[in-house]
Formats: C-alpha cells, sequence, structure tokens
C-alpha cells in the first residue's frame, strides 16, 4: 500500500479511537458554515485537524469544513466526516473520504471509510479497489454482489416526484445520508443515485472506487450501477421528471 494511503488508514484509526473516549457532547457544538457550504459541527474539525496532521506533509489539503489549508503541488480533497448528521444522531453509517491528486490533476489514491463498521475502501494506480477492515491490514478485491435486492438514493427527501416513479417501476432503494460511502459500496448494492448539486468533496474519493461500474454524470444528478441496463432505466425515469 502507498505510503499516503498508509497515512490516510492511520489517520481513520486515530479517529476512530477518539470516538471510544471523547464524550459525544464535545462534538455537537455547531460553528460556522464551512468551505462546502455546511455548517461544521465539532466532530468534523475535530476529524479535519486529525487529517491534517497526517497528510499535510504529501501536499495542499483542500477540506469541507475549512476549504484549502496549506500550499503544496499536490492536492488532497478530504470530507473529515461523511454523514456527521448520521454520526451526531448515532445512526451507524458515518465516515471520512479522502483523494489524492496529482501535479498534473490525475487522480492516484483515494479511500473511503465507514468509522460505524470499520470497513476501509480504497484503490491506488497499481491496484484494482480493496476492502478490508480497521487495525486488520488485510486487503481483498470488492467483488461485485449478484444478489443485492436495493439500490440508494441519496438526498431522495428532496425530490418526490422521483421517488414515486421509482416505486411504481419496482425499483427498491434506501436513502442512508453519506454520499461517499454509498458510492463504496456501489458494488454491493444494485445501484447509487444521486439528484442535485453536488462537490467535489461528496464524490472525489467515491466515485474512484467505481472504476469498471457504469457511471452516468450530467448536471442534475449522477448515477453507478454494476449493470448498464439498470443505469439506463434509472436515467430514462429522472430525465421523464426532471
Amino acid at each position: 500500500m502507498h505510503s499516503f494511503l498508509l497515512a490516510t488508514l492511520k489517520a481513520n484509526e486515530t479517529i476512530y479511537d477518539a470516538l471510544k473516549n471523547i464524550h459525544p457532547q464535545e462534538w455537537y457544538h455547531k460553528n460556522e458554515i464551512g468551505a462546502g457550504g455546511d455548517i461544521s459541527c465539532g466532530f468534523d474539525l475535530f476529524a479535519e485537524k486529525i487529517f491534517y496532521e497526517h497528510l499535510n506533509h504529501f501536499g495542499s489539503i483542500e477540506s469541507e469544513e475549512s476549504g484549502v489549508m496549506n500550499k503544496g503541488d499536490t492536492k488532497i480533497i478530504i470530507d473529515p466526516i461523511d454523514g456527521s448528521d448520521n454520526a451526531l444522531s448515532r445512526f451507524g453509517y458515518f465516515g471520512t473520504s479522502v483523494a489524492y491528486i496529482n501535479a498534473e490533476g490525475v487522480l492516484e489514491h483515494a479511500m473511503v471509510c465507514n468509522l460505524a463498521t470499520l470497513e476501509v475502501f480504497w484503490i491506488s494506480v497499481s491496484s484494482k479497489p480493496q476492502h478490508g477492515k480497521l487495525f486488520q491490514n488485510k486487503w481483498m478485491p470488492i467483488e461485485v454482489n449478484n444478489y443485492s435486492q436495493i439500490g440508494i438514493f441519496e438526498r431522495a427527501y428532496a425530490y418526490p416526484s422521483i421517488v414515486q416513479a421509482l416505486h411504481d417501476n419496482n425499483i427498491k432503494f434506501r436513502s442512508p445520508g453519506a454520499l461517499a460511502l454509498s458510492l463504496a459500496y456501489a458494488r454491493w448494492v444494485d445501484f447509487v443515485l444521486f439528484v442535485g448539486p453536488f462537490r467535489i468533496y461528496d464524490v472525489a474519493a467515491g466515485l474512484a472506487l467505481c472504476e469498471g461500474l457504469e457511471v452516468i454524470i450530467q448536471k442534475d444528478y449522477a448515477i453507478v450501477s454494476k449493470e448498464k441496463d439498470i443505469a439506463l432505466k434509472i436515467e430514462q425515469i429522472i430525465n421523464s421528471i426532471l
């Protein structure tokens, strides 16, 4: 594993360990609106600090919370806590998202971690997408799940007409509320759908992990699926509504 990914893994382990030692009340405090447009909470800023300490020597860090934090030829895009509302609600679907982009603008490494389950997903220019657990250092390729029964529709609450159309077409889904994580799970579900504006912090690492899948990205939506027919069917449904 590349040294950048090892450092990112260590940062995730440090954040996870802190979950056991810091009372959640310290993370509830709401701060100012961050660079990504959302209000940062104490947990977001705590995780951002850990990532900065572990990764700043690799290049310029651009975070959803604080924006560009230092200088460097390479760029590191981080969402310190993906699904922070879930985390503060003690709903087990939240994690971190980190992507490394070299001086030529090529994404070389990416890692997404589910802090609630310890699952880690990563990809590098020299490796296909891999899956494992924090603290175990055992990795295997992310295999396609051919028995999936649901997809993921992030931000479904904002698009009731699309929800109804998917229901009418007998397309089942869940909406767990952490886009990078959902993209990391794309090989295990029927599809991942996101409608509305999205930011680089949300998708850089997650989309990198979708290498080899059917990916449709338009101005107003993104669809990822292991099956081309499913991706095209959902695209047809969305285009009939938007």
